[in-house]
């Protein structure tokens, strides 16, 4: 079986542990949603505040997303990533998402991250300094929550 083919199996939504969490079915730290997307803290975060950005109905990348869907997500990558700088105290953010390749969960999802100058980012060369204790990241949900509203 090729690679492409297995991955295609594990987007099935019924195994897919981002339809999980816009269900409520896992756990996460969700900071904003709305009818059509849910963001939540990375669990795995590069740097504290580090969001995902997903789309409520199931897509696999990019590419597969409804047209209809395409500015109200946007909407949404772009608000997180205009609203963390202020938030968190950061500089800007780096906005990405993989597509198929180095996608470690099946589902569209863009990763939004609070960026400082000499951060240690750099490249590919992604370090992970993740949250002190689980009360650093509430604390630090609580912060993006009370700055999200919906996207204007």
């Amino acid at each position: 079986m090729s690679r492409r083919v297995r991955w295609a199996v594990m987007a099935d939504p019924l195994e897919c542990t981002f339809c999980w969490i816009v269900e409520g079915a896992a756990d996460a730290e969700i900071v904003a949603a709305d009818a059509d997307v849910v963001v939540f803290l990375d669990h795995r975060p590069l740097f504290p505040g580090h969001c995902l950005v997903v789309p409520r109905r199931h897509v696999a990348t990019l590419p597969e997303l409804p047209d209809e869907d395409l500015v109200p997500y946007m909407r949404w990558v772009k608000h997180v990533a205009g609203v963390i700088p202020e938030a968190l105290d950061a500089e800007g953010t780096f906005v990405a998402a993989n597509n198929v390749v180095s996608q470690s969960v099946p589902h569209l999802h863009f990763h939004v991250v609070p960026r400082t100058r000499r951060d240690g980012l750099k490249g590919f060369f992604w370090p992970r300094r993740g949250y002190t204790d689980d009360a650093h990241r509430i604390a630090v949900a609580a912060r993006l929550r009370s700055a999200l509203g919906p996207p204007a």
